[in-house]
């Protein structure tokens, strides 16, 4: 073990969650335009014109914005570290699909979609670029498992006319 490495084994408590994700963008309202109209997330607070917080339900925030080293920025290029995308997990294949249905219909950049098995998912870009999964998990009893037990994750073609149609 070297000096990095804590010491002793310990897992985090299963229901923790990943609480929020806070993203640097080039224009604040037009990142706060695509997260509340199109995919639906509430505006719960802001911090003048450099920052903003949206969030589903009355959840604080699940989404935060800022200008603060990224006005007017670019992406970042190729082949540099970041965040490969955050992911949005809706409680049903429905809204998935409604989610997905809107995103099309803003124009959303459509990067892909996926069957993983333990969830379907589809991928878009926001305004700025950033990689942005919508998914949703099927039931725990329904998730493919190998002969050893573990999650058998995998990534096939999802059909997205099939999930779309549910969608109206």
């Amino acid at each position: 073990m070297d000096a990095t490495t804590p010491s002793g084994v310990y897992r985090a408590p299963a229901d923790t969650r990943i609480g929020h994700i806070h993203l640097k963008v080039a224009d604040l309202q037009r990142a706060v335009t695509f997260y509340r109209d199109v995919l639906g997330f509430g505006l719960m607070a802001e911090m003048g014109d450099s920052a903003a917080f949206l969030g589903a339900g009355d959840y604080h925030h699940h989404i935060g914005l800022n200008i603060w080293e990224s006005r007017r920025g670019s992406p970042p290029p190729p082949g540099s570290t970041g965040i490969y995308h955050l992911a949005i997990l809706y409680p049903t294949r429905h809204d998935l699909a409604v989610a997905v249905k809107r995103a099309i219909e803003a124009g959303t950049t459509f990067v892909g979609a996926a069957d993983h098995g333990v969830s379907e998912a589809v991928y878009f870009e926001d305004p700025d670029s950033n990689g942005v999964e919508l998914y949703w998990d099927r039931p725990r009893a329904q998730w493919p498992k190998l002969a050893d037990g573990r999650l058998d994750i995998f990534t096939k073609p999802l059909d997205l006319h099939a999930l779309l149609a549910l969608a109206d």
